[in-house]
């Protein structure tokens, strides 16, 4: 008997030592919770929680549901609704670990309120309007039960040929880091964890904007120095403001894909910069690795990503497909796996999801009543942003602001497009609440109005770009031509004109002309287009220009045509609002280019900071023998930073605090910003440097600071910018990041090239 108590003593200790090991840790505590889910977690739970599964024919619901209650799927994108999400987190609830399903989406400037698109953001150099814009797309998209967004898109652009010009921030290095970093912050609030935000995924990582050609998914090969200094920048800049997700590019990268690519994804993201968070390949780039050519078949496109650093499987098909057998062969670790689990598990982990995994879903009962309310808009805060990001290029004659008294005709195919003023990447929006410039500038004359409308052209007359445009919309065609011969459009819009005081063209691109896969050989608005236009400059009435378009367009023969131009990029749900206030004076332009304009396409790429040459051009020299286009004027159209006013603004010349400066000292340069006409306006303030001698050749010019003031009518304001050593620094040949002694040049002004300029010596 006493043989028989021990016994059970010993198998009772043992039992209450076995449930203390199998006890979860605090959640509190990170890395023990994730440590202890992991040793319970098999080895078909660990793969599923890398498969992104994208909702479609693909995978229907019901299987999708199935899949995630057997453990088999991490999360999923473009379900973007509580009642959609809601069932599948709660399969996630039966499956044996109950590890949390995240909800991803494309949430790029805006969720149901679309914001302007982001070179247009960028435009607006108004870091607070910017900040504004992404917090309430991250409020409202977590407010439909959304977790992750795959932005912001940080890709340096410098030719406009390619499609997703549209969806980044410019040419600019210091511009796109410092929206970069503001966009993360935003995004993710005072936390990812929190139930108002959502955890940034920058993208895409890297080097995308630089493919060849300008042609999407193409090929980029680059000098480091030339990665260092110019393009990975802003993902650095997004990583340390804190993006929890990296997305990551579809090109190649000096011969390796990027999703294949270990230099990139272990040497530089996870050691350089000691990145702790999710990395997701592009939409089936891991199959694509089969179409690069650097692997033979699934299987080794499988191995090729976990083993350089790929977290999760954008809408896969191999890594639950071809993982298992991996490890069984032992072709990679189960550290290779379980690295990826680890990062997974971590982003959920901070996105609140353990803690509560309904914490964006919420209860049923809670849900509104109709998701596509006209009361869960911020139409206010669009209209507002929307105005900002306006950039006015040209105002012969003060033609602009327009008089509501006067009688206008409203011509052009983008008058009244309310799909295309969304932009590309409209997330949630719908085409029906966003509103078009017919729409803005009928409501800004109200009752008494004298406004004609006459479409006056298509899109375009190509039916090859028509039939590429509506490709993939299956429901119904997205650009719709109307029917009429083209001359009757003309005549139309034509008659319109004659028997107006001022005429308002609307024209540019569609939506689609500016959008993912959609580069262009040639930069020009559609001959449709410019015959309309060449007809009602033929009329001698006042020609305004109101441009909406994706990426910097040829505007040589418009510019001689127009009277004014404002671009207006595609300004999103408030579009035609914002862009009626300001014709009408009602809101004065800010805007200032993030991107040059070319005169030609023959010219790009055309970016301000190019580096210097042995012969350059100086214009009004000769030419020959120089750095120059013999046929066309050498330089933009329109130059990075340049933007008009309804008011005038004069700088005085440089005042700097001493001609030296020492590593650790600081020196001032300051302006007095005068507003010399006779309305209030703001005005962007450039301070730009030159390094004039280094190491290796270095840029003519980089931004290196700015700052938007707003001043009065015959007001004066002192500028002051502080210069450090810190602004000097560069990547030499060797990729040290450090300033060198010698002679600088520091510019100040209203756009990159009209400036006023002084010296020092850093010693």
């Amino acid at each position: 008997m006493k043989k028989l108590c021990l016994l059970g003593l010993f198998v009772s200790l043992a039992s209450q030592s076995v449930l203390a090991d199998n006890l979860p840790a605090p959640i509190e505590n990170k890395d023990a919770f994730i440590s202890n889910l992991m040793k319970q977690m098999t080895l078909e739970e660990k793969i599923g929680q890398l498969r992104l599964i994208s909702i479609g024919p693909e995978m229907p619901r019901e299987m999708i549901r199935k899949e995630i209650a057997a453990g088999n799927i991490g999360g999923t994108f473009n379900s973007i609704t509580r009642d959609e999400n809601r069932p599948m987190q709660d399969a996630a609830m039966r499956s044996r670990l109950k590890i949390p399903m995240f909800f991803a989406y494309d949430v790029i400037h805006g969720h149901r309120t679309i914001f302007p698109i982001p070179l247009a953001l960028a435009s607006s150099w108004d870091m607070d309007a910017i900040y504004h814009s992404g917090r309430i797309a991250a409020q409202e998209a977590a407010a439909d039960s959304l977790d992750i967004t795959f932005a912001p898109m940080v890709d340096i652009s410098r030719d406009p040929r390619w499609g997703r010009t549209s969806e980044g921030f410019g040419e600019d290095t210091y511009l796109v880091s410092r929206i970069a970093g503001v966009m993360v912050k935003a995004f993710q609030g005072n936390g990812a964890n929190a139930a108002d935000s959502i955890m940034a995924s920058v993208k895409h990582f890297a080097l995308y904007g630089a493919v060849e050609g300008g042609r999407d998914y193409n090929t980029v090969d680059m000098s480091p120095v030339k990665m260092y200094q110019d393009y990975l920048p802003p993902y650095r800049a997004a990583i340390d403001a804190g993006a929890g997700g990296v997305m990551v590019a579809l090109n190649s990268i000096n011969g390796v894909p990027a999703t294949a690519n270990t230099w990139l994804m272990h040497d530089l993201l996870r050691k350089e910069w000691g990145f702790k968070g999710l990395a997701v390949s592009d939409h089936g780039a891991i199959f694509e690795l089969i179409k690069h050519g650097v692997a033979r078949d699934g299987r080794e496109a499988a191995k090729l990503a976990i083993k350089a650093g790929i977290d999760m499987s954008m809408n896969d098909s191999l890594y639950g497909k071809e993982l298992p057998g991996l490890l069984k062969s032992g072709e990679i670790e189960q550290s290779d796996i379980d690295n990826a689990v680890r990062e997974v598990l971590a982003a959920k982990y901070d996105m609140g999801l353990f803690k509560d995994p309904y914490l964006r879903i919420g209860k049923a009962e809670d849900d509104p009543a109709d998701t596509y309310a006209e009361s869960r808009l911020h139409r206010a805060d669009a209209r507002d942003v929307a105005r900002r990001s306006l950039v006015l290029l040209e105002n012969r004659n003060q033609t602009l602001p327009l008089k509501k008294s006067a009688k206008i005709a409203l011509v052009g195919p983008l008058a009244k497009a309310p799909i295309d003023m969304m932009g590309s990447w409209a997330a949630a929006g719908r085409p029906a609440q966003s509103v078009t410039l017919f729409d803005g500038m009928t409501r800004a004359l109200g009752a008494e109005s004298k406004l004609v409308y006459a479409r006056g052209a298509n899109i375009t007359g190509d039916k090859k770009v028509l039939d590429y445009l509506n490709f993939l919309n299956f429901d119904a065609p997205e650009v719709v031509d109307d029917p009429r011969p083209a001359q009757v459009l003309i005549d139309e819009a034509v008659k319109a004109a004659k028997d107006a005081d001022v005429v308002v063209a609307a024209v540019g691109e569609s939506r689609g002309m500016s959008h993912e896969s959609s580069s262009r050989t040639e930069l020009n608005i559609p001959a449709s287009q410019r015959e309309l236009i060449k007809a009602l400059k033929a009329t001698g009435k006042p020609l305004v220009l109101v441009l909406m378009n994706g990426r910097p367009l040829s505007l040589l023969e418009e510019q001689q045509q127009a009277d004014a131009i404002l671009e207006t990029w595609f300004s999103g749900t408030e579009g035609g609002n914002a862009i009626a206030d300001v014709l009408f004076g009602d809101y004065n332009p800010s805007g200032k280019l993030p991107i040059t304009f070319p005169r030609s396409v023959g010219q790009i790429p055309t970016y301000y900071n190019h580096l210097s040459i042995g012969r350059p051009f100086t214009p009004g020299k000769p030419g020959n023998y120089t750095s120059q286009y013999f046929d066309d004027i050498t330089g933009p159209l329109y130059p990075f930073g340049y933007g008009l006013s309804y008011t005038e603004f004069s700088l005085s010349d440089m005042a700097l605090s001493s001609t030296t400066l020492n590593k650790t000292g600081k020196l001032d340069a300051s302006v007095t910003l005068e507003n010399t006409g006779k309305r209030d306006g703001e005005t962007v303030v450039q301070l730009y440097i030159q390094d004039v001698t280094g190491s290796i050749i270095r840029p003519v010019k980089e931004l290196k600071n700015f700052r938007k003031v707003m001043l009065k009518a015959g007001e004066k304001k002192v500028i002051h910018f502080t210069i450090t050593e810190d602004d000097l620094k560069f990547f030499n040949a060797q990729l040290q990041y450090a300033a060198e002694p010698g002679k600088f040049n520091v510019q100040i002004g209203l756009d990159s090239q009209d400036v006023k300029q002084q010296s020092f010596e850093l010693l």
